[in-house]
């Protein structure tokens, strides 16, 4: 759906809201007003941004100024390798690919990559998306459920525990998982957008771009055209923090799904806490039930024993 983001004066959008005052309705939570013509809907938003959408944008927001420059990108150290981004990508349509649940000792590793517009990027700001790490599963939980009715195209790869314990014991190291898992997630959407192209492909970096590159030869893959590498992507990519929040709010299901299943709460992360449910799991089953539940190569199957 065509949308238009103008970034106003609180003065412009008290106009604005005595101008549509005969086509106002409920406004969302955060805004000042929403209105809905025949061309658009309408939302002010407090931070003074306000979204255009519908058939005809422009035909409401030309009336108002014009669209949004791109906002400064953040200033970075100096570029680490081949494959850093260009400031310009953060403020492009690009695709963003991120993953949850890798450190956890619970639960699957979660894949999800995700294509913003730059007319998007500003929408997205408002909504809450950013780095999944200051957020609560709830809110994670919620912007997820938003960027899906705003059908912001994206890819999900999951990685379930029984298929990772059987690859980790033929010799696959977590970071090839990764790789594969990302590559497959990236080359998913990008089929989904064709024929649009982005801008690029920004993967928020877990391994030098050289062994990404050996993990996915070593399989018979070739990096996709585009792809760029960079740690805390998610801090300056707005596609890179909307498939950070997706990956979470999936692996956040996953592990609700593997609670019901054991009739406990399995915990996240890799505490003590973690141990003593990985224990009574052993104690139930074995280590036959605890590898449909955990990454068992991790130490807190050892550690889970002492409580057997």
């Amino acid at each position: 759906m065509p949308q238009i983001v103008l970034n106003l004066s609180q003065q412009k959008i008290e106009e604005l809201k005595l101008y549509y005052a005969s086509a106002l309705k409920t406004a969302p939570p955060g805004a000042v007003f929403s209105a809905k013509t025949s061309n658009s809907s309408i939302t002010a938003y407090r931070s003074g941004k306000v979204l255009f959408q519908g058939k005809a944008p422009e035909a409401d927001a030309n009336k108002w100024g014009t669209a949004e420059a791109a906002a400064k990108s953040k200033s970075r150290s100096a570029k680490g390798h081949a494959f850093a981004p260009p400031n310009s990508l953060f403020t492009s349509s690009h695709i963003g690919s991120d993953e949850a649940g890798t450190g956890d000792f619970f639960g699957p590793i979660t894949v999800a990559a995700a294509y913003v517009t730059a007319e998007q990027i500003p929408l997205l700001k408002e909504i809450g998306v950013k780095d999944s790490k200051h957020l609560t599963d709830d809110m994670i939980k919620s912007i997820a459920k938003e960027l899906v009715s705003m059908k912001i195209p994206y890819s999900l790869v999951i990685l379930h525990n029984e298929k990772y314990n059987k690859i980790q014991a033929k010799g696959w190291s977590q970071g090839k998982m990764k790789t594969i898992l990302h590559h497959h997630a990236i080359s998913k959407l990008l089929g989904k957008i064709n024929p649009v192209q982005p801008d690029g492909i920004l993967i928020d970096q877990f391994s030098e771009p050289g062994v990404y590159q050996k993990h996915l030869q070593s399989e018979a893959l070739e990096l996709q055209d585009h792809v760029y590498f960079m740690t805390k992507a998610e801090s300056y990519s707005i596609a890179v923090a909307a498939g950070s929040i997706i990956a979470r709010a999936s692996f956040v299901k996953e592990m609700d799904k593997l609670s019901e299943l054991a009739g406990m709460t399995i915990p996240k992360g890799a505490s003590a806490k973690v141990d003593q449910v990985a224990g009574s799991i052993l104690k139930r089953g074995g280590s036959a039930e605890l590898y449909k539940y955990a990454k068992i190569h991790f130490a807190n199957t050892k550690k889970a024993e002492k409580y057997l």
